[in-house]
């Protein structure tokens, strides 16, 4: 007789509780009863006692094969996370005294970040004298915002901290 635990699950000698809940393998209930003559019953299956849900009052218990209830479960871990969609932040600098192709160089950047289906910080830096006019810099963002509009919206629009304005764009669903 075995004692593990994996992945926090409580199995056949592990259950402590005076009462259980059991649940037969085919899914049908067998009401409540008593933990050892639970587990005798798992034993005369051939099969194991698992703790589904322990914070039920009285405990919940299972008679599964645990080999293949933890790879079921893994299995749909495994698939869920397939089906998660990751968004990344890319980010795509600018200064204040930025020519025009330049500009259009970003701007096509950004274009194919929000594309892919990633958000857009775009970061306008200034450094020495940009400092004393940060305010007239603002249309430079909102050009920015205003040339992706078709793809792009404004998730946060533009704000200052310290020595950067930062505004953040999403795509359109």
């Amino acid at each position: 007789m075995e004692v593990q635990v994996i992945s926090d699950l409580i199995i056949n000698e592990q259950i402590r509780d005076k009462e259980v809940r059991l649940i037969g393998q085919d899914g049908e209930q067998l009401g409540m009863m008593p933990s050892r003559e639970a587990l005798q019953k798992a034993r005369d299956e051939g099969l194991d006692l698992v703790k589904i849900a322990p914070t039920a009052k009285p405990p919940v218990c299972k008679i599964v094969d645990y080999g293949k209830y933890k790879y079921e479960l893994a299995r749909k871990e495994k698939e869920s996370k397939k089906k998660q969609k990751i968004i990344e932040v890319k980010e795509v600098r600018l200064s204040p005294n930025i020519d025009t192709n330049d500009l259009n160089t970003k701007i096509n950047i950004a274009r194919k970040f929000l594309e892919k289906g990633d958000k857009v910080k775009v970061t306008l830096r200034f450094r020495g004298r940009e400092l004393a006019h940060m305010n007239r810099s603002r249309h430079i963002l909102e050009d920015f915002a205003q040339t992706l509009s078709d793809i792009a919206v404004i998730d946060k629009p533009p704000k200052i901290e310290s020595r950067l304005m930062i505004m953040f764009l999403t795509p359109k669903k």
